[in-house]
């Protein structure tokens, strides 16, 4: 299947385009490169078992390093969720510099963790892949500020200094201009390092609900102001599953079984995730208990997973509603042309079976 799935994947998609898309950051920022030889995963859903050659071979590349933002997916791995669904997954880690299209659409992997916007983005880009599932019906990005300088809303960061990396950029940053008056010469570059934050009180930060301010917690000893954007109308998809468009014509069995298994995977993980934490910090070493218990309750507090469509449809619910509401107000920011064919960019074909199902 990989191999074909590699010309396939390529002859989707015309030459200059792929070129194209092999030069270019996608919106998210989280950039890895074609191949990421220190960080390969030996996470497999074999691992639990006999090598069965009548299971189906799937990679799939997540955007970091192994954590519990993907703990459902080490779950699926770990309890044999996947092996039961006939698949033998292999979780390929990411890092911040590259571009996972290129991974996707050259065929080094199956299926990629993506983001709404972004694959919006593509379409507009020509490149034939596609949303198949939300894990995150919100985006768990934040805007971090210090305490006591009265920095408790988002109204309130109009005019101050901001570090935002490459991919807020094409995000979530055009929706704060649009809607909040930000500006552009607010912005200062963002290296996923929090001493710049750390040092200078008047600086604000971008980051992850879930990451971020554990970090500043643990190394400047204090509790940030931490502001959500999904809780100010950032209304994007997150943590999306993504595949190409030929996969999903040419073997929707496959793509159905990744994931219904996946959401299994998050269920499984949600009520006890053990499991997945022990291969998570098999695969990630430095990854600690402590990290790994306080993403799950940011997860769970702010139901970025279980919350919105997901609350009756199942996690990984998405709806036409939704997408129609993100992609109107990046019309309105000036991101896309109103004429582009967003509704290309996903499909409710594999979800929306609903909660029961999920858990059965």
């Amino acid at each position: 299947m990989s191999k074909q799935h590699v010309s396939e994947s390529v002859n989707g998609m015309n030459r200059r385009k792929f070129i194209k898309y092999s030069s270019m950051s996608v919106g998210t920022g989280m950039l890895v490169a074609c191949t990421n030889n220190n960080k390969q995963s030996t996470v497999t859903s074999a691992s639990n078992s006999k090598t069965n050659t009548n299971l189906d071979k799937v990679t799939f590349s997540i955007h970091w390093v192994a954590e519990a933002e993907y703990g459902g997916f080490y779950q699926a791995v770990a309890t044999g969720i996947y092996r039961d669904h006939g698949l033998d997954v292999i979780i390929k880690p990411g890092g911040p510099r590259g571009n996972y299209t290129l991974l996707l659409m050259g065929g080094s992997v199956d299926l990629i963790m993506g983001h709404s916007g972004d694959a919006i983005g593509a379409i507009r880009d020509g490149v034939p892949m596609i949303t198949v599932a939300a894990i995150f019906q919100k985006d768990p990005q934040v805007l971090i500020t210090h305490p006591g300088k009265g920095y408790d809303s988002i109204e309130k960061l109009k005019g101050k200094p901001i570090l935002v990396g490459s991919g807020g950029e094409a995000t979530y940053w055009p929706f704060l201009k649009a809607k909040y008056g930000f500006t552009d010469d607010q912005k200062r570059p963002y290296n996923f390092n929090v001493q710049p934050f750390l040092k200078d009180k008047n600086i604000i930060q971008q980051g992850l609900l879930t990451a971020e301010p554990f970090e500043i917690k643990k190394k400047g000893g204090f509790d940030p102001v931490v502001l959500l954007l999904a809780d100010y109308g950032y209304n994007a998809y997150s943590f999306t599953i993504e595949t190409t468009k030929k996969l999903v014509e040419t073997n929707p069995d496959l793509v159905q079984r990744f994931v219904d298994a996946s959401i299994k995977g998050w269920y499984s993980y949600l009520e006890e995730p053990i499991p997945g934490n022990n291969l998570i910090k098999k695969d990630n070493p430095d990854m600690t208990d402590e990290q790994l218990s306080f993403t799950l309750k940011k997860l769970k507090e702010n139901v970025i997973i279980t919350g919105g469509d997901a609350q009756q449809l199942g996690i990984g619910a998405m709806s036409h509603e939704r997408w129609q509401l993100l992609f109107d107000n990046l019309v309105k920011t000036g991101v896309y042309d109103a004429n582009l064919n967003y509704k290309d960019a996903f499909t409710l074909q594999f979800v929306n079976k609903g909660v029961e199902y999920y858990k059965s």
